[in-house]
């Protein structure tokens, strides 16, 4: 099957290649992969990381065989997963214990943006405990994390305020307020004023 590789050693670090078929574990399904997210923590990692190293947490696609212990989905099941990494291929091994069905009225390509994103906002918000009737500040509410904290924790009942870097990036997001304030960045070393940046501020 093919898969993306690491090849710092190339003169692109990254190339499309001929790899052996995943062995799954008992407690793991193989899913074809319809879609995947590139995160930048995954990315950031191709300069560190060996040759023959395969990035890929988030796929999303259709189960082709079960986990050999009964759990998770049966053959034919559209589902999104967390994995450990060689998600960017055609097909990977998945834990059970770490995929979902997708609904019907969900796209691969939409399912395949949450895991990771999506887990990292929800931890994230449990450790502020309940949040109905709570305010809940978001910095980088237009990021992946951000847009997943803002719609998490306004279904949790919480006031939620947004912060982003410009108000296009605020696209897509509903906007009740929108103000600008100024903020100075202090340089610790040199303790003088170094830049400025100015932010906007969404309430949903």
């Amino acid at each position: 099957m093919l898969a993306l590789v690491n090849t710092p050693s190339a003169p692109i670090p990254v190339e499309l290649n001929e790899v052996p078929e995943p062995v799954p574990m008992p407690d793991e399904a193989i899913v074809e992969v319809h879609a995947f997210s590139l995160n930048r923590g995954e990315l950031a990692l191709f300069a560190s990381r060996p040759e023959g190293w395969r990035p890929g947490q988030d796929v999303a696609g259709v189960v082709v065989q079960p986990a050999a212990d009964g759990s998770g989905p049966e053959k034919g099941t559209r589902v999104v997963a967390w994995v450990d990494g060689a998600g960017w291929s055609q097909r990977v091994a998945a834990p059970t214990a770490r995929m979902a069905v997708l609904p019907d009225n969900v796209s691969f390509a939409s399912a395949a943006t949450l895991p990771v994103a999506g887990l990292t906002a929800l931890r994230t918000l449990r450790q502020g405990g309940a949040l109905l009737g709570q305010r809940v500040l978001i910095t980088g509410a237009a990021g992946g994390v951000g847009r997943f904290a803002v719609q998490l924790a306004t279904l949790a009942g919480a006031e939620v305020t947004g912060v982003v870097s410009h108000p296009d990036r605020a696209s897509g997001l509903s906007e009740r307020l929108d103000f600008r304030i100024s903020r100075w960045i202090i340089s610790l070393r040199s303790n003088q004023q170094s830049s400025s940046r100015w932010y906007h501020r969404y309430v949903w």
